[in-house]
């Protein structure tokens, strides 16, 4: 694609609200907010992957919005949120208590969580950590066991930061670098790349995250993968829906159907020609959410 035509992929018009707030230890960090305060329809919180940020969830939430309030922050050293000078926060147990902090700031009560990959697990730990705020999940390619080849790749990325000239290069890096990632829409993967990277002062595309993340992901993986299925067990009362791309190296189809056996109603979709992770704007799961969210 032209760079011109790259250049003119901008969010549309702001319908959200910008929000800060402080973590415990003292990091800044962001959210948006969608919607009106005063819906009476369940509010939704969107949680992003490992290195995504609240962007990758605009066109999801403006649908959304029209009916309920929704709310998606940038997990510390990602996006708008400040970056932690020590590195070894950036673990989940710190997330989740930033986002226990989120839910009380933003006056969340019941909620759906919508959660993609590390999101996604974060949400999983909501059925221990915050049960009461639980009202439905989704589970977007997360699943409470891992394939160790999608983590090595992932780990393998994180870490760098390969400045791009302009917006051309940057979308034929992406496509080089993530062959497997949603192409289905154009528009939506030129939205991507532009979620992707910041212009920085030395005028390159650099990528909207802290590389310091690698060094934790390093470190927490050099043991045995920490066992997600009780945290998975506890949404045995929640509404879930789980999402995997047909071609993900993160979530096996051996997990995904095991999903289904420890809870019987769980509703599933497998995304075609996807890989990690599905961008939720596929018509497949449009639908799935629809469904969801019909009654709450």
């Amino acid at each position: 694609m032209p760079e011109a035509s790259l250049s003119n992929v901008q969010e549309q018009a702001q319908d959200w609200r910008d929000r800060y707030y402080h973590s415990r230890d003292g990091v800044r960090l962001y959210y948006r907010e969608y919607g009106d305060p005063a819906s009476t329809r369940w509010p939704v919180l969107c949680l992003g992957g490992l290195t995504r940020n609240c962007r990758d969830f605009d066109l999801l939430a403006r649908r959304m919005a029209r009916e309920r309030r929704v709310v998606c922050p940038d997990l510390r050293g990602r996006g708008q949120s400040e970056f932690d000078r020590d590195w070894r926060n950036y673990r989940p147990e710190v997330y989740l208590d930033d986002l226990r902090q989120l839910v009380s700031v933003a006056r969340l009560g019941h909620t759906i969580v919508i959660g993609t990959s590390l999101g996604g697990v974060l949400a999983m730990a909501f059925g221990v950590a915050m049960p009461a705020v639980l009202g439905a999940v989704v589970l977007n390619d997360t699943a409470p066991e891992f394939d160790v080849a999608g983590i090595a790749r992932i780990i393998d990325y994180v870490g760098e930061d390969e400045p791009q000239p302009d917006w051309e290069a940057a979308s034929r890096h992406m496509a080089d670098r993530f062959p497997h990632l949603s192409r289905r829409n154009d528009h939506i993967w030129q939205r991507m790349v532009h979620n992707t990277y910041h212009q920085a002062p030395d005028g390159k595309l650099h990528v909207n995250w802290d590389v310091n993340l690698a060094r934790s992901l390093k470190r927490l993986v050099r043991g045995p993968l920490p066992d997600l299925w009780p945290y998975y067990r506890s949404l045995k009362n929640v509404p879930v829906l789980a999402l995997r791309g047909a071609w993900s190296d993160v979530v096996t189809a051996a997990a995904f159907d095991r999903m289904a056996e420890e809870k019987p109603d769980l509703m599933r979709v497998t995304v075609r020609d996807v890989g990690h992770a599905p961008t939720l704007e596929e018509p497949e799961v449009e639908a799935a959410l629809n469904e969801l969210l019909a009654d709450r």
